[in-house]
């Protein structure tokens, strides 16, 4: 469950990813986001610099959050590189629960980000490269088949990039179950 804003910042960042998911960060407004709040557009600039910092503080704090956690299943020991992708796709399903709002933002706005899209485009090279070194691990020891590695890669996160669209009309799932499931599916496929 999520937890409520504690600081007016953190409210008014809530507001605008509920505002970005439903109309996309280039349609709204710092009016918008004070008009959701029932206060003077004027008042926002006391908590945030600007749309762009609202933004930026969305996704990077979820960027960051993935690449902690990938460096955390890289560096478990003794762990195969299947438990390792069933963690990433663990952390994916865990993140997308606790911030759909977020994790819209980040998948369809991050192109919008000004000064650190480099440095999110650096978090994103480093998360899939991370996965990518896991594969490769998997196929060299034999625990995964010999397919394209990028084919796999493209496989897994295009699934697990859209949950965000997929887990808020699915609430009826229980987590546990979609974790053991999904991982189920990516992992093994559907065949018999």
């Amino acid at each position: 469950m999520k937890q409520k804003p504690t600081t007016r910042k953190e409210e008014i960042v809530g507001t605008a990813e509920m505002l970005f998911k439903k109309k996309g960060y280039s349609a709204v407004t710092m009016r918008d986001i004070a008009q959701a709040m029932g206060i003077k557009a004027a008042s926002l600039y006391n908590h945030i610099q600007s749309k762009q910092q609202i933004l930026s503080d969305i996704i990077i704090q979820i960027g960051e959050q993935f690449t902690e956690g990938m460096s955390e299943i890289v560096a478990a020991e003794n762990t195969t590189s299947i438990q390792k992708l069933e963690q990433i796709i663990k952390l994916h399903v865990q993140i997308t629960m606790d911030n759909p709002s977020k994790m819209a933002t980040m998948n369809n706005d991050w192109m919008h980000l000004e000064e650190k899209l480099d440095y999110y485009l650096q978090l994103r090279r480093n998360y899939e490269q991370s996965f990518r070194q896991i594969l490769q691990e998997g196929i060299d020891k034999g625990e995964l088949i010999d397919v394209n590695i990028e084919i796999i890669l493209f496989s897994i996160l295009s699934t697990l990039r859209s949950l965000y669209l997929w887990i808020p009309k699915k609430e009826e799932i229980i987590k546990e179950n979609l974790l053991g499931k999904l991982s189920q599916v990516l992992l093994t496929g559907v065949t018999l």
